[in-house]
C-alpha cells in the first residue's frame, strides 16, 4: 500500500489506485477543496507535492493548469495514489469562504476516457 505524507498532518496507508483527492479526505480527514467534485474543471484541489509527484498527469490537468497559468502544484482529484508520496495540502474549506469542500468525487478519475501524458 502507498503512503501519502500530508505536511503538518501525518503519515497514512491508502489503497493502491485511490484518487488522491479521496485519499485526503477519506484517509487523512482533512478538508480538502474539490468544488467540482473531481471532474477536473475547477482547481480548487490543489496540492504542491514535496516528495513523489508522479511523473505523468492527465491531458485534462496538463490543459487547465496551462489554462489557469498555474505552476508548482497540481490537482489532486486527477492523480492517482499509485507510488509514497508527500504533499502539502494548499486548498483547504477553512478559510476559503466557501459554505463546502463540495460534492464528493467518484471512485474513478474524470472526465472519462482518461489519457496521461507526461508532466
Amino acid at each position: 500500500m502507498p503512503k501519502l505524507t500530508v505536511e503538518n498532518v501525518g503519515e497514512f496507508e491508502v489503497e493502491a489506485g485511490k484518487r488522491l483527492v479521496l485519499a485526503l479526505t477519506d484517509d487523512a480527514h482533512i478538508d480538502q477543496l474539490h468544488a467540482c467534485g473531481g471532474a477536473g474543471r475547477c482547481t480548487t484541489c490543489r496540492v504542491e507535492f514535496i516528495d513523489g509527484e508522479p511523473d505523468q498527469m492527465t491531458v485534462v490537468e496538463k490543459n487547465l493548469l496551462a489554462a489557469r497559468e498555474l505552476s508548482g502544484c497540481r490537482l489532486s482529484c486527477q492523480i492517482l495514489c499509485d507510488q509514497d508520496m508527500s504533499v502539502r495540502a494548499i486548498s483547504r474549506l477553512e478559510g476559503s469562504g466557501r459554505a463546502d469542500a463540495g460534492h464528493t468525487p467518484k471512485p474513478e478519475i474524470e472526465p472519462q476516457p482518461v489519457e496521461w501524458v507526461d508532466k
